[in-house]
């Protein structure tokens, strides 16, 4: 969601929902002073400044994150044929979204959304805020801890003394214990843990807008690396029915809007339009939402494994998708300001992400191909699905 709010510099507005995707908004209806007497308005610079920064900081979790995704595929597929696949923990490894996960996905989401509307009309939105405070303060830790561990891998020398570590939690003795916690870590690991928490409690206590975007980048960029789409069709599903769900909720009701504006947590990329005037104190921020870069993100990130696989060392379709991308971005940013009314993102991203593609496949005569490639065979993934669901039922 892209959004141009008036608030305390230590309280940035939030964005909209617990799922990535329900940020995908676009309102500019003008920023209401605290005093409510006045309205600031924006010098050009200061938001050109604000949406070129939204624009480039929602293009670096897209890009890394869908290189990263490469590796982590080679490596899921090493595991797989019973090789050693480089990840220590469960954790490390990707989730693959089936047709099935991307059917059901819009109706989650919307159910989320609904029953976050539904908790701030009927309890106290500081006593939610708090809740969810504290929560994200935990998993932006985690998620900026892995987002940071390759980049401490290579600043540390090879002198580096790097110990491993074992945290195991079992239940039950000899025959029937059972792991209920296997984590390995390293020095390295504990160093870029310590690092996220000094940012996790500088955000807790201060909300400031920069500790709020360390979160936001690193909830982007893991989600674009593990999450993985099985194939194309399961993109188009997952795509289109969030875009159906962004146009219902955006222009049907009030709800998204609702929930953005009494959201606190840092699944928002947020840059303030008056930083030319006030500097790192600014407070009327234009936002971004997560939703906006993790969707579009994990589609491309699968049209780059898709050009690894072609082997031709060519990343046409990653490059046209990324392309699409910030052509559909900045589409919603111009209709934005041009009709000062609120946009769902996806609405332009979708078919821009979806479309510059399908058409370089058409000219390159790969359609077929494009279509046919798949990470995770259904049948594979079924499989592995009812294997759960006996075991749950055991």
């Amino acid at each position: 969601m892209a959004d141009t709010e008036q608030a305390p510099a230590s309280v940035p507005e939030a964005a909209a929902a617990a799922v990535l995707d329900a940020l995908n908004a676009t309102d500019a209806n003008g920023t209401e002073a605290l005093n409510a007497t006045a309205k600031f308005v924006a010098s050009p610079e200061g938001t050109a400044l604000a949406y070129g920064s939204l624009v480039f900081m929602a293009l670096l979790p897209i890009f890394f994150g869908a290189l990263r995704s490469v590796h982590c595929s080679k490596s899921k597929e090493l595991g797989e044929n019973d090789y050693d696949s480089g990840f220590r923990n469960a954790s490390d490894m990707p989730e693959t979204i089936t047709s099935r996960d991307a059917a059901r996905f819009p109706i989650i989401a919307s159910c989320t959304l609904f029953g976050l509307y539904l908790f701030f009309k009927v309890f106290s939105q500081e006593y939610i805020n708090l809740l969810l405070s504290v929560y994200f303060f935990g998993l932006g830790v985690l998620a900026l801890s892995h987002t940071m561990s390759p980049l401490m891998s290579r600043i540390f020398p090879d002198s580096f003394s790097n110990k491993q570590f074992q945290l195991l939690f079992t239940q039950g003795s000899d025959e029937t214990k059972e792991e209920i916690v296997n984590y390995e870590f390293d020095t390295k690991n504990l160093v870029c843990l310590l690092i996220s928490t000094v940012v996790g409690v500088w955000y807790l206590l201060k909300k400031h807008w920069i500790a709020n975007n360390l979160f936001g980048l690193a909830f982007a960029l893991n989600g674009v690396e593990l999450l993985h789409l099985n194939n194309v069709s399961t993109g188009c599903i997952l795509l289109g029915g969030l875009f159906v769900y962004d146009v219902f909720w955006v222009f049907g009701t009030n709800v998204m809007v609702t929930v953005a504006r009494s959201f606190e947590a840092p699944i928002k990329l947020v840059f303030p339009q008056d930083l030319l005037e006030r500097g790192l104190d600014a407070s009327n921020f234009a936002m971004l939402g997560l939703g906006d870069i993790v969707i579009p993100g994990i589609f491309i990130a699968l049209l780059l494994r898709f050009d690894v696989s072609l082997k031709k060392n060519s990343r046409t379709y990653f490059y046209s998708s990324f392309l699409a991308y910030i052509f559909g971005l900045g589409l919603t940013i111009f209709v934005m300001h041009t009709f000062k009314h609120a946009q769902p993102a996806l609405l332009y991203l979708v078919p821009a992400c979806v479309g510059f593609p399908v058409v370089v496949a058409l000219i390159r005569g790969e359609l077929a191909e494009l279509f046919r490639y798949e990470e995770t065979p259904p049948e594979d993934t079924d499989v592995k699905e009812d294997a759960e669901t006996e075991k749950k039922d055991q």
